[in-house]
């Protein structure tokens, strides 16, 4: 197996070739010269010293993000260029996961943190057991207090690595004081040999795709999409949920949540009589949102609410919460409970900014990673 490898997420730019479990070349740069300038001569550069055959590989691994939005699609460009070419598949790795892979066989949780900036990273957190890499919390874009906390309810020590540390690293060890460490120089930063030996156990396993299905994966929408929407005014439809919306539902759940329902659990409460779930939908028929409650004779509890990430801050919760609070009263139910993470601040403001009071704490309630839950009281809705 040989494997070409493309790596442009961020600052650096870099290119390997694998061999049968052999890092052959690669070349690494982290400068101040954009990937158009140096992606395509550092392949050069590899095949001519190597005298390799880019005709012989047989796929092109490439960071799908997320990253840089120019980095990630000159990176994509090329790999898609290459491949379409040379008639080969592309292997898709997340950026995060190929960061983390650096570190091998530690007994620490690693996070890697790239600056989004704006106080946000792209993040994520894995650890290593009995020798095999595994994703604790998929790559994500949060606040740094957010990956913080997250770390926090792990009560572990944490590796940092990734052009985020020198942004964050005096805020993340005042947080963390002892907990926290970091990677030396030659470990901290994307690797085109790292993703490469990670790309061939998705290889082994099958996972490729055609140059035509790759897409860059950005994880939030750019500064110029994000002030666009910001001015536009969302027309958005609250209506109750069918089997139909239940894909959509849960990939916004996957992507969102720190422990997703699955379509299953969605299809259970769905066929129950004394529940109301709802989506919110765009007049495109995106779904962008969903709550769900269930009903007794005098209350209401509410398992989740949950908003499209690119989507939250827009009011979208309160109106799924309005519509709730509607069903509600017709079915003679004043009063609704519901439990939330000790630290999702977010999801707390909007809570309190609707009337829930505190009840208490209910010690380690959450789990992946385990946490303490608030539970919380709406007492009467706020609807006449």
């Amino acid at each position: 197996m040989k494997l070409l490898a493309i790596e442009s997420s961020g600052l650096v730019a870099s290119a390997a070739i694998l061999e049968d479990d052999i890092l052959v070349a690669e070349y690494t740069t982290d400068f101040k010269k954009t990937h158009s300038q140096t992606l395509l001569p550092m392949i050069d550069e590899l095949t001519r010293m190597t005298e390799q055959d880019l005709d012989t590989i047989d796929a092109i691994a490439v960071s799908k993000g997320p990253g840089s939005f120019t980095g990630l699609r000159i990176g994509a460009a090329t790999a898609k260029g290459l491949a379409l070419a040379l008639k080969k598949p592309l292997i898709q790795i997340p950026t995060v996961d190929a960061i983390a892979y650096n570190l091998y066989e530690t007994a620490d949780l690693i996070c890697p943190i790239m600056d989004a900036r704006r106080n946000q990273v792209y993040t994520g957190l894995y650890e290593w057991s009995e020798g095999s890499f595994q994703v604790v919390e998929p790559q994500m874009a949060v606040s740094i207090d957010e990956i913080i906390e997250k770390i926090r309810g792990h009560q572990r020590r944490v590796i940092f690595l990734g052009d985020g540390v020198p942004v964050y690293s005096d805020r993340i060890r005042e947080a963390l004081s002892g907990n926290a460490m970091f990677a030396p120089p030659h470990l901290a930063r994307q690797r085109a040999g790292a993703l490469a030996v990670l790309a061939a156990e998705y290889y082994r396993a099958g996972k490729v795709i055609r140059s035509t299905e790759f897409q860059p994966e950005y994880l939030r929408l750019s500064q110029a999409e994000r002030e666009r929407l910001a001015k536009e005014e969302l027309k958005i439809t609250i209506r109750r949920m069918t089997e139909k919306d239940l894909d959509a539902v849960v990939n916004i759940e996957q992507e969102t949540m720190q422990n997703p329902w699955s379509k299953q659990s969605f299809l259970d409460s769905l066929a129950l009589s004394h529940t109301c779930f709802l989506v919110a939908e765009m007049d495109d028929q995106t779904i962008v949102g969903y709550c769900g409650s269930y009903f007794s004779t005098e209350e209401a509890e509410l398992p989740l609410i949950c908003v499209k990430k690119e989507f939250q801050r827009r009011g979208i919760a309160d109106k799924l919460l309005h519509r709730l609070y509607e069903e509600m009263k017709q079915a003679g139910i004043s009063r609704l409970f519901l439990e939330v993470r000790k630290s999702n601040k977010k999801a707390r403001k909007l809570y309190e900014k609707q009337g829930f009071s505190y009840l208490g704490t209910r010690p380690g309630f959450y789990t992946s990673p385990k946490e303490d839950a608030l539970s919380m009281r709406l007492e009467r809705i706020p609807i006449e």
